[in-house]
């Protein structure tokens, strides 16, 4: 089990405590089961800034050539903005941003849109991690096979020592 103290930062969650009943209406709306990992750290900490803000990239991004930063994750609810049922929940960034529609969007990067972290719902079984890079044609990009290793291999942003936007993929 994810322990949330080591997960996110210090501060508060981005929606209120997660409830059954708002589980059920939050799957209902998204036509997804959650992983049972996010549903557990949500019903710890729902959402929020997290303490380790960067992952490896099997190949180059527009962030860097082997890693993208990941800033928070969406809280399981609707009641605040960045909750995936929020008014800047999952379905704007499809709707909005024309990000394809593979499944729900649950982490953002600190590019202002321009690169986001999905749950991947096209295989059948748990969905796999993915980053959807807008800038080069929503390209994605499997980070881990499933939510709870995703959270396991965030490092520190640190542990990179370099920052490198990229801006031609085949450089």
């Amino acid at each position: 089990m994810l322990d949330a103290s080591t997960v996110f930062a210090p501060g508060e969650a981005f929606d209120a405590p997660l409830t059954d009943e708002v589980l059920r209406s939050v799957e209902a709306e998204l036509g997804r089961q959650l992983p049972a990992a996010y549903v557990g750290l949500a019903r710890q900490h729902n959402g929020g800034w997290l303490a380790h803000a960067a992952h490896p990239a099997p190949h180059p991004t527009t962030w860097a050539d082997d890693h993208v930063r990941v800033v928070s994750l969406a809280a399981i609810g609707r009641d605040r903005g960045f909750s995936l049922c929020g008014a800047g929940g999952s379905a704007f960034w499809v709707e909005e941003w024309g990000y394809p529609d593979i499944g729900v969007y649950i982490a953002d990067c600190p590019s202002a849109g321009h690169d986001m972290i999905a749950l991947d719902y096209r295989s059948r079984g748990e969905p796999v991690v993915v980053h959807v890079d807008q800038e080069w044609n929503y390209r994605i990009t499997v980070l881990a096979p499933d939510f709870e290793t995703f959270i396991r291999q965030l490092v520190d942003a640190s542990d990179y020592d370099r920052y490198e936007r990229r801006t031609d993929p085949d450089r």
